[in-house]
């Protein structure tokens, strides 16, 4: 989930800091994320998905471009 995550974040040439501003999901997720860490909640793919402007499903899938 979350290489799709930097996809979609370099493609629109955002910071993590800049969308934990705007969807109000805290920083230091982003970084548990990548670590493996933690797994993202449904509640915050959605606000990602959003952000982003792309189904949920884009993050849930196995498959795919990434």
């Amino acid at each position: 989930m979350y290489q799709k995550y930097v996809e979609l974040r370099d493609k629109k040439g955002v910071t993590d800091y800049r969308v934990a501003v705007d969807t109000g999901i805290n920083k230091s997720t982003f970084t548990d994320w990548s670590t493996g860490r933690s797994a993202p909640k449904i509640e915050k793919l959605a606000k990602i998905a959003a952000y982003f402007d792309v189904p949920i499903e884009f993050f849930i899938s196995q498959g795919g471009d990434s």
